[in-house]
């Protein structure tokens, strides 16, 4: 009766639209705010008590959407793309999944929260993502 309705008014093409619009690949189109991150060597240091530097060469913002499903193939839901501050939903079939959102403070430092699951076990953490220089240095 709903969907009968709705042809009838012509608003299906516009649900349907609009639901769309909701959920993009997220290596597809959008997702511009990380490409205008600055390559080269890149420290994230994660909040918290006791918490961890880790050191990575980015050569793509992209990859730090998946930091802890690094190098693995997944699939990328974009929840909300804006210009300082994306999330990114994804599954990594048979490994996990996670949810990552990411603002933008300048074109060398960001902040970072995600969550999800990997190999059967639940991640969550924050960090802060400062480039430090060129990779290899």
């Amino acid at each position: 009766m709903f969907w009968e309705t709705m042809l009838k008014r012509g608003t299906v093409p516009f649900a349907i639209a609009a639901i769309g619009a909701l959920a993009v690949p997220a290596f597809g189109h959008g997702l511009g705010m990380l490409d205008q991150l600055e390559t080269g060597a890149w420290e994230l240091r994660e909040r918290g008590q006791g918490g961890e530097v880790h050191r990575l060469c980015l050569d793509n913002g992209r990859k730090l959407i998946q930091l802890r499903h690094q190098g693995m193939a997944c699939s990328h839901v974009v929840v909300d793309d804006k210009p300082d501050e994306v999330t990114v939903q994804y599954t990594c079939k048979g490994r996990g999944y996670g949810r990552t959102h990411i603002r933008r403070e300048s074109s060398g430092l960001v902040q970072i929260d995600s969550q999800g699951i990997v190999n059967g076990l639940p991640f969550s953490f924050s960090a802060e993502g400062r480039k430090v220089g060129k990779c290899g240095n």
